[in-house]
């Protein structure tokens, strides 16, 4: 039988996310709260003031552009303070919100941009001639790109948001009706097997229910105005907000909940200790790598995490050995969720109190959802302790994706049912484990890297007869790192200059997360069924016993 989660049904309210958040008659902080908060400017946006930004920016898209419901605005830029009042402005419009990662190639937001059919873009100024060039290739018009943060366009060619906001100073305009489980709110593109990216589909529903499910399973502990100075808990933002986990974790966690997300832009591990210390951080969303850093890292010695409630680390698989050197060295609780794009992303996550009895487990199931691991079948439940892959069901899940009926079909069953593609087991009190993938997707740092997006591209250079991807775990980085095993074209030296050559050619080309980390290793063959399909299992044994220094560098296959 699926098994249900134990915390209380919640009542999810049948809204869209503006009335979710700034129509609700359950708020129990001030408007003058302080929710975003930028530690190097001091610059800031209470409640209040993110509704106003947010409906004078809506209102300012309705005047300016003519703004539709079901109108996309791509964002393409690092974490900012302005992206929440952006997000919920056009949202108010009944318009979709399509974040880029703002370390995108020009290709690359290309692509997204065409994708989504954006009709703007949001970016900031260090990253506008990338910008530009990709809407150029679109047919998006220069006049549709507009900035946040705190840099101008000296030239005054592209203008700031601040000043579209209710230009016609009319209240004439108004926000469309809503249906909350059918329109969309977000169109997050999360990496695919086949290469490009993937457009999730989540709606205003997913992000409501996510929000709640959140709050009772692991905000319940925080508190708007409690801890010793009488503030309230203070979140670390660090994680991307492009990234379905900053997103609703962070952005929206932070708003309906009422703590202040004190936001860097990128991380830094100096940085983010300076700003623990003299902010008082409470609460900290983080991945494993910066659990590593947590734990080695010889600057951390130097700052004071007393403040520190707990941490939580999603994204990637934690293991017992990093949670246990990091706390030694912060003495801090550090626990584990799980999560997807397709699931808005908290289905799981570790009890507070459970944190450490626990350790590998991802925890237990979040209300309002069902979950079952499945056998390769795709019919039999397994029993409770065997392993299968994971299949969730719940008002979280996404609607499916976006212009890719085939992939949603084989991603959604009939009845509700999303297929991770991860492996694992559920134990008899209800800790869920993630033990390995179906999916082929690397995991580097939380980022999705597609093997086929990367063979696609190496295929196509001049020196490259064949060459496969598969990931490398690094356990001193605590990551996965792509590996290119690579037949060279005929006369070509199978050498270091050639792969320094190779390595060097593909950055140029790809986001910094896809590059070629594990290296190129040179083989007479790529190993494949008789149909084609690349046996990626033996070439992740063969990476497993190159790291073990127990196989030479140029392989034979």
């Amino acid at each position: 039988m699926p098994t249900e989660s134990s915390y209380p049904l919640q009542d999810i309210p049948d809204i869209d996310l503006w009335d979710f958040l700034f129509e609700r008659k359950d708020r129990k902080f001030p408007d003058d709260k302080v929710i975003y908060l930028d530690p190097y400017t001091k610059r800031s946006y209470t409640y209040a003031q993110t509704r106003k930004t947010a409906l004078d920016f809506g209102k300012g898209l309705k005047s300016q552009w003519d703004w539709q419901k079901g109108d996309v605005l791509a964002v393409f830029s690092p974490n900012c303070i302005d992206t929440p009042a952006i997000t919920w402005g056009t949202l108010w419009t009944g318009g979709i919100i399509s974040s880029a990662n703002p370390s995108y190639t020009v290709d690359e937001l290309a692509f997204q941009l065409g994708d989504c059919q954006a009709k703007a873009l949001v970016t900031q100024k260090p990253l506008l001639k990338l910008a530009v060039e990709a809407a150029r290739r679109v047919g998006l018009s220069p006049d549709r790109i507009i900035l946040i943060g705190d840099e101008r366009d000296e030239q005054g060619k592209f203008k700031h948001f601040s000043s579209i906001l209710n230009i016609s100073g009319v209240a004439r305009w108004r926000k469309p009706r809503i249906d909350p489980a059918k329109d969309l709110a977000f169109l997050v593109y999360s990496s695919g097997t086949t290469g490009h990216p993937k457009g999730v589909m989540l709606s205003h529903r997913n992000i409501v229910s996510n929000t709640m499910m959140i709050t009772l399973g692991e905000w319940r502990h925080l508190s708007w105005d409690s801890c010793p100075d009488g503030k309230g808990d203070r979140v670390m933002a660090f994680l991307p907000f492009y990234h379905i986990y900053g997103l609703t974790n962070l952005i929206h966690q932070s708003l309906y909940a009422g703590f202040t997300l004190v936001v860097m832009p990128k991380f830094n591990i100096e940085d983010f200790c300076s700003i623990v210390q003299e902010h008082r951080i409470t609460f900290i969303y983080a991945v494993p790598p910066v659990i590593l850093l947590l734990g080695k890292h010889p600057i951390v010695k130097k700052y004071d995490f007393r403040s520190v409630r707990m941490i939580n680390s999603g994204a990637a698989p934690l293991s017992k050995e990093l949670v246990e050197a990091a706390y030694k060295n912060v003495r801090v609780p550090i626990k584990q969720g799980y999560g997807l794009t397709e699931t808005s992303p908290t289905t799981h996550t570790q009890p507070w109190e459970e944190w450490y009895a626990t350790v590998g487990s991802v925890g237990k199931l979040l209300p309002n959802q069902v979950a079952k691991y499945m056998a390769p079948d795709g019919q039999t439940e397994v029993p409770i302790g065997e392993t299968g892959e994971l299949w969730i069901k719940g008002p979280n899940v996404c609607i499916g994706y976006h212009k890719n009926p085939e992939a949603t079909k084989q991603a959604l069953t009939p009845d509700g049912y999303f297929k991770t593609g991860d492996i694992g087991y559920q134990d008899a009190q209800g800790n869920f484990y993630i033990t390995d993938r179906v999916k082929e997707l690397i995991k580097y740092k939380g980022f999705q890297v597609a093997p086929a997006e990367l063979e696609g591209l190496l295929s196509s250079h001049p020196k490259v007869a064949d060459v496969a991807v598969v990931g490398v775990h690094i356990p001193h980085e605590a990551t996965e790192v792509p590996r290119a095993y690579v037949v060279p074209a005929t006369g070509v030296n199978a050498g270091k200059e050639t792969e320094d050559e190779i390595v060097a050619w593909l950055s140029e080309r790809v986001a910094h997360y896809k590059r070629l980390r594990g290296g190129i290793r040179f083989i007479d063959a790529v190993p494949k069924t008789l149909s084609g399909k690349i046996l990626r299992k033996v070439l992740k044994e063969k990476a497993a016993q190159e790291e073990a220094g127990n196989a030479p560098v140029k392989a034979k296959l």
